[in-house]
Protein backbone atom coordinates (compact mmCIF):
# COMPACT_ATOMS: atom_id res chain seq x y z
CA UNK A 1 0.00 0.00 0.00
CA UNK A 2 2.98 2.33 0.38
CA UNK A 3 3.16 2.67 -3.40
CA UNK A 4 -0.36 4.05 -3.80
CA UNK A 5 0.45 7.57 -2.65
CA UNK A 6 3.68 7.54 -4.67
CA UNK A 7 1.83 6.48 -7.82
CA UNK A 8 -0.46 9.48 -7.43
CA UNK A 9 2.13 12.08 -6.36
CA UNK A 10 5.39 11.14 -8.11
CA UNK A 11 4.59 8.30 -10.53
CA UNK A 12 7.90 8.28 -12.42
CA UNK A 13 9.96 7.73 -9.30
CA UNK A 14 7.48 5.22 -7.86
CA UNK A 15 7.28 3.12 -11.02
CA UNK A 16 11.08 2.88 -11.07
CA UNK A 17 11.01 1.73 -7.44
CA UNK A 18 8.35 -0.88 -8.21
CA UNK A 19 10.32 -2.15 -11.24
CA UNK A 20 13.41 -2.64 -9.06
CA UNK A 21 11.58 -4.61 -6.36
CA UNK A 22 11.33 -8.38 -6.38
CA UNK A 23 7.81 -8.64 -4.97
CA UNK A 24 5.90 -11.91 -5.17
CA UNK A 25 2.40 -12.16 -6.59
CA UNK A 26 1.02 -13.39 -3.27
CA UNK A 27 2.55 -10.44 -1.40
CA UNK A 28 1.26 -7.99 -4.00
CA UNK A 29 -2.22 -9.50 -3.90
CA UNK A 30 -2.35 -9.61 -0.10
CA UNK A 31 -1.03 -6.09 0.42
CA UNK A 32 -2.32 -4.28 -2.62
CA UNK A 33 -4.74 -5.94 -5.02
CA UNK A 34 -7.15 -7.61 -2.59
CA UNK A 35 -7.62 -4.33 -0.73
CA UNK A 36 -7.81 -1.95 -3.66
CA UNK A 37 -9.97 -4.22 -5.82
CA UNK A 38 -12.50 -4.13 -3.00
CA UNK A 39 -12.97 -0.36 -3.46
CA UNK A 40 -15.17 -0.54 -6.57
CA UNK A 41 -17.00 -3.61 -5.24
CA UNK A 42 -17.82 -2.15 -1.82
CA UNK A 43 -18.63 1.23 -3.37
CA UNK A 44 -20.97 -0.39 -5.90
CA UNK A 45 -22.60 -2.43 -3.12
CA UNK A 46 -23.28 0.72 -1.08
CA UNK A 47 -24.35 2.71 -4.12
CA UNK A 48 -26.67 0.11 -5.62
CA UNK A 49 -28.35 -0.81 -2.34
CA UNK A 50 -28.58 2.74 -0.97
CA UNK A 51 -29.06 5.05 -3.94
CA UNK A 52 -29.42 2.77 -6.94
CA UNK A 53 -28.10 3.19 -10.46
CA UNK A 54 -29.40 6.43 -11.95
CA UNK A 55 -29.99 5.63 -15.60
CA UNK A 56 -31.37 9.02 -16.63
CA UNK A 57 -34.87 8.96 -15.20
CA UNK A 58 -34.92 5.33 -14.11
CA UNK A 59 -33.25 4.22 -10.87
CA UNK A 60 -32.41 0.58 -10.19
CA UNK A 61 -31.93 -0.37 -6.54
CA UNK A 62 -30.67 -3.85 -5.60
CA UNK A 63 -31.38 -5.82 -2.46
CA UNK A 64 -28.42 -6.39 -0.16
CA UNK A 65 -28.39 -10.14 -0.86
CA UNK A 66 -28.39 -9.65 -4.62
CA UNK A 67 -25.73 -6.93 -4.42
CA UNK A 68 -23.51 -9.13 -2.20
CA UNK A 69 -23.67 -12.07 -4.62
CA UNK A 70 -23.07 -9.88 -7.65
CA UNK A 71 -20.30 -8.04 -5.82
CA UNK A 72 -18.50 -11.32 -5.14
CA UNK A 73 -18.69 -12.21 -8.84
CA UNK A 74 -17.43 -8.75 -9.82
CA UNK A 75 -14.56 -8.98 -7.30
CA UNK A 76 -13.36 -12.31 -8.71
CA UNK A 77 -13.58 -10.87 -12.24
CA UNK A 78 -11.37 -7.93 -11.23
CA UNK A 79 -8.78 -10.22 -9.63
CA UNK A 80 -8.75 -12.41 -12.75
CA UNK A 81 -8.39 -9.36 -15.01
CA UNK A 82 -5.19 -8.32 -13.21
CA UNK A 83 -3.67 -11.77 -13.73
CA UNK A 84 -4.79 -11.77 -17.37
CA UNK A 85 -3.14 -8.38 -17.98
CA UNK A 86 0.05 -9.69 -16.34
CA UNK A 87 0.03 -12.57 -18.81
CA UNK A 88 -0.52 -10.12 -21.68
CA UNK A 89 2.49 -8.05 -20.55
CA UNK A 90 4.57 -11.22 -20.24
CA UNK A 91 3.54 -12.32 -23.73
CA UNK A 92 4.29 -8.90 -25.27
CA UNK A 93 7.74 -8.92 -23.63
CA UNK A 94 8.68 -12.26 -25.20
CA UNK A 95 10.98 -10.69 -27.79
CA UNK A 96 13.12 -8.73 -25.35
CA UNK A 97 16.37 -10.11 -23.94
CA UNK A 98 15.54 -9.11 -20.36
CA UNK A 99 12.03 -10.54 -20.40
CA UNK A 100 10.64 -10.33 -16.86
CA UNK A 101 9.17 -13.39 -15.19
CA UNK A 102 5.41 -13.85 -15.28
CA UNK A 103 5.10 -13.07 -11.57
CA UNK A 104 6.82 -9.70 -12.10
CA UNK A 105 4.45 -8.94 -14.96
CA UNK A 106 1.40 -9.69 -12.80
CA UNK A 107 2.76 -7.44 -10.02
CA UNK A 108 3.44 -4.73 -12.62
CA UNK A 109 -0.12 -5.00 -13.96
CA UNK A 110 -1.50 -4.72 -10.43
CA UNK A 111 0.27 -1.42 -9.83
CA UNK A 112 -0.70 -0.05 -13.23
CA UNK A 113 -4.37 -0.77 -12.36
CA UNK A 114 -4.20 1.27 -9.13
CA UNK A 115 -5.92 4.38 -10.58
CA UNK A 116 -8.72 2.17 -11.89
CA UNK A 117 -9.24 0.64 -8.45
CA UNK A 118 -9.34 4.04 -6.74
CA UNK A 119 -11.76 5.45 -9.30
CA UNK A 120 -14.26 2.84 -8.09
CA UNK A 121 -15.11 5.24 -5.26
CA UNK A 122 -17.40 7.02 -7.70
CA UNK A 123 -19.78 4.03 -7.51
CA UNK A 124 -20.83 5.17 -4.03
CA UNK A 125 -23.32 7.38 -5.84
CA UNK A 126 -23.67 5.60 -9.19
CA UNK A 127 -24.61 8.15 -11.82
CA UNK A 128 -23.66 6.79 -15.23
CA UNK A 129 -22.14 9.95 -16.73
CA UNK A 130 -20.06 10.64 -13.59
CA UNK A 131 -18.78 7.06 -13.61
CA UNK A 132 -17.80 7.40 -17.27
CA UNK A 133 -15.90 10.67 -16.74
CA UNK A 134 -14.04 9.46 -13.65
CA UNK A 135 -13.35 6.06 -15.24
CA UNK A 136 -11.95 7.72 -18.37
CA UNK A 137 -9.65 9.93 -16.26
CA UNK A 138 -8.42 6.88 -14.32
CA UNK A 139 -7.86 4.96 -17.56
CA UNK A 140 -5.79 7.81 -18.98
CA UNK A 141 -3.73 7.95 -15.80
CA UNK A 142 -3.11 4.19 -15.99
CA UNK A 143 -1.96 4.76 -19.59
CA UNK A 144 0.39 7.47 -18.36
CA UNK A 145 1.81 5.07 -15.76
CA UNK A 146 2.37 2.52 -18.53
CA UNK A 147 4.15 5.10 -20.66
CA UNK A 148 6.44 5.99 -17.75
CA UNK A 149 7.10 2.46 -16.53
CA UNK A 150 7.41 0.16 -19.53
CA UNK A 151 10.85 1.40 -20.69
CA UNK A 152 12.28 0.92 -17.19
CA UNK A 153 10.46 -2.36 -16.60
CA UNK A 154 11.59 -3.95 -19.88
CA UNK A 155 14.89 -2.05 -20.08
CA UNK A 156 14.10 -0.66 -23.53
CA UNK A 157 14.19 2.78 -25.15
CA UNK A 158 11.35 5.27 -24.66
CA UNK A 159 10.40 4.97 -28.33
CA UNK A 160 10.11 1.19 -28.13
CA UNK A 161 8.42 1.58 -24.74
CA UNK A 162 5.77 3.77 -26.34
CA UNK A 163 4.93 1.01 -28.84
CA UNK A 164 4.78 -1.69 -26.17
CA UNK A 165 2.84 0.45 -23.69
CA UNK A 166 0.39 1.35 -26.48
CA UNK A 167 -0.19 -2.34 -27.16
CA UNK A 168 -0.67 -3.10 -23.46
CA UNK A 169 -3.01 -0.11 -23.14
CA UNK A 170 -5.12 -1.20 -26.13
CA UNK A 171 -5.54 -4.72 -24.77
CA UNK A 172 -6.22 -3.29 -21.30
CA UNK A 173 -9.00 -1.11 -22.74
CA UNK A 174 -10.58 -4.21 -24.29
CA UNK A 175 -10.39 -6.03 -20.93
CA UNK A 176 -11.87 -2.97 -19.21
CA UNK A 177 -14.70 -2.82 -21.74
CA UNK A 178 -15.49 -6.46 -21.07
CA UNK A 179 -15.49 -5.80 -17.32
CA UNK A 180 -17.68 -2.72 -17.77
CA UNK A 181 -20.18 -4.58 -19.92
CA UNK A 182 -20.29 -7.37 -17.37
CA UNK A 183 -20.61 -4.93 -14.49
CA UNK A 184 -23.47 -3.08 -16.18
CA UNK A 185 -25.21 -6.40 -16.71
CA UNK A 186 -24.40 -7.55 -13.19
CA UNK A 187 -25.12 -4.37 -11.22
CA UNK A 188 -27.75 -2.83 -13.49
CA UNK A 189 -29.88 -5.89 -14.02
CA UNK A 190 -29.01 -7.91 -10.94
CA UNK A 191 -32.58 -8.12 -9.69
CA UNK A 192 -33.66 -9.79 -12.91
CA UNK A 193 -30.64 -12.15 -12.94
CA UNK A 194 -31.12 -13.48 -9.44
Amino acid sequence: MSHVRGLLTHPDHEMHAIAEENESVSHCYCHHVLLLAAIPVVSAFIGTTGHGWDLGGKTIVLSQTTAAILGAVFYVAILAAVVFMGKVIHWLARGYPQRPALRRCVVFAAYIATPMFISGLVALYPVVWVCIVVGAAALLYSGYLLYLAVPCFLNISKEEGLRVSGSIFAIGVLVLEALLMASVAIWGYGNQLL
